[in-house]
């Protein structure tokens, strides 16, 4: 399936009514191994037994992907075991509460929906369902469906280094390295009937880092996110297509990082307007306006196949015959928000006839609430302490700036700004110029991303900085359990030690 024809992913429990449609992808799936589906009564014990562990990926309704999942006694896994034997003789018996181990049964993607990096989703799920159940690890026999072309020369254990080594490529055990999964033991006879693997399989393991024993004192678990900040160059585009190009190739960088969000600057699409610079400046914006409605598509079906949400920057846009400087959240669930910018500078009012934008509020991620303020809003406190009243942890700032005192203005209000609110703030901005467009000819920028200033946070406030006005990408770890540390812990606390028997602050 296309991402340009994706309305929403869902990820959700499996119920026992999903059972024809899974019959179904099961048999698509494993078309070598046509009587491998589970029974209608296998899968409600599942469901019985450890509901949290059986989920599904569903496009538009259509249920496209699959993961099952138990708890064992690690113990257990010690030695060789058999999937017959993980499973109880496929009767599940053998998972219980009290086990270390969230144990993968099955793991599928349908067919006509591979390339979307859902199998990515449903291992990031059973992680997070690890750290969340406070287990060791993952573990799963992983099948080698590629060895049989190389059993006669080759050992399992031969076969294995080698795709290690990228000398052999087996897509699924090369997708399962790529998602932090490591071989402990090659296991014979594992899975009867598997001939693409000589029922031989691999065990597979990942670690929980935030494992905590038993008898220690349970602790909050850590939720780090990741950002990407593409500090993006002026250059001329022979036109849409090629821009494009260009914004679809960071966003493959950012995303081939693991980031959480790609962050683009304000009207980074500006080199489009060259070709309308025969124009008047507020027309050529105008005619610039028309291309927006088709990069957003566009960015919510990258958001969709890279696996990552997007902020837009910003661009022009009219509505009800008037131009707003406007931005998109496009999330990887396939759902696309807006945003506006409320403050337009002097200039955009004068020479481009910009009007202010109305809506000020925070949008719900996969990775907690965040915030979003264009440029010239980062100027102005009230906006952000509203937003971290809603319970913004990260505040994006897309800018466009072309002078270095235009720049001081929107880096230092934004340090400010992850001050006082105890949030991450990062900015993202466009450096070189654009000879053959009026109004935008010179950009300078050094994109960031600002902490609060306490103890657990860089003294000096900074997580990381791009090199100023050079073409590149940032990426940044954000821990967002720090911040609740700091709002509870630190040596000062900004947000909970307002005095609000003097002075109140609320929209209108």
């Amino acid at each position: 399936m296309e991402p340009k024809n994706i309305e929403n992913i869902e990820l959700q429990f499996l119920s026992l009514d999903d059972y024809q449609e899974l019959k179904s992808a099961m048999i698509m799936a494993y078309k070598n191994m046509p009587d491998s589906y589970w029974q209608e009564h296998q899968i409600e014990a599942l469901i019985e037994k450890f509901s949290e562990g059986q989920v599904v990926i569903k496009i538009n309704g259509q249920l496209a992907g699959c993961a099952l999942s138990i708890i064992v006694d690690y113990n257990t896994l010690e030695g060789s075991h058999t999937y017959k034997e993980v499973t109880q003789s496929y009767t599940f018996d053998s998972h219980t509460d009290d086990g270390d181990v969230l144990y993968g049964i099955d793991v599928f993607i349908k067919p006509e929906f591979r390339g979307l990096r859902l199998g990515r989703r449903l291992y990031d799920y059973r992680k997070e369902l690890c750290e969340k159940l406070n287990l060791k690890g993952i573990a799963f026999g992983g099948r080698i469906p590629n060895y049989h072309n190389y059993a006669a020369t080759l050992s399992p254990k031969e076969y294995i280094e080698k795709v290690k080594r990228k000398e052999i490529n087996d897509s699924v055990l090369n997708f399962q390295i790529s998602n932090d999964f490591h071989p402990t033991k090659v296991m014979k006879g594992y899975l009867e009937g598997d001939a693409a693997s000589n029922e031989f399989a691999v065990l597979m393991k990942w670690d929980n880092i935030y494992y905590e024993k038993p008898n220690k004192k349970a602790t909050t678990k850590k939720k780090i996110v990741r950002l990407g900040l593409i500090q993006w160059q002026m250059r001329p585009y022979k036109d849409l297509e090629e821009l494009l190009q260009q914004a679809e190739f960071f966003i493959d960088a950012v995303a081939g990082y693991r980031s959480d969000f790609a962050l683009f600057p304000e009207f980074f699409n500006a080199p489009l307007m060259a070709k309308d610079n025969h124009l008047s400046t507020p027309d050529a914006i105008r005619k610039l306006a028309k291309h927006t409605e088709l990069i957003v598509q566009k960015f919510s079906e990258f958001s969709i196949s890279y696996n990552i949400n997007i902020i837009s920057g910003s661009m022009p846009e009219i509505r009800d015959g008037k131009l707003y400087n406007v931005g998109y959240l496009c999330k990887r669930d396939g759902t696309v928000e807006r945003y506006e910018k409320l403050h337009v500078t002097p200039d955009e009012a004068k020479v481009w006839g910009m009007q202010g934008g109305n809506s000020l509020k925070t949008f719900d991620t996969d990775c907690g609430k965040i915030g979003v303020l264009i440029c010239y809003d980062s100027e102005f406190p009230e906006l952000s302490r509203l937003l971290a009243d809603e319970g913004m942890d990260i505040l994006f700032v897309p800018f466009l700036t072309d002078t270095q005192n235009g720049y001081s203005r929107v880096r230092n209000c934004s340090q400010a700004r992850a001050i006082e609110n105890e949030c991450y703030v990062a900015i993202a901005g466009s450096v070189g110029n654009l000879p053959k467009v009026h109004n935008m000819d010179i950009q300078f920028a050094q994109s960031m991303v600002f902490t609060p200033c306490d103890f657990s946070f860089p003294t000096n406030g900074i997580k990381a900085e791009a090199t100023p006005n050079t073409e590149m990408i940032l990426i940044a770890d954000v821990d967002i359990d720090l911040l609740r540390e700091l709002n509870q812990f630190g040596a000062v606390k900004n947000i909970r030690d307002r005095r609000k028997d003097l002075f109140e602050l609320r929209k209108k």
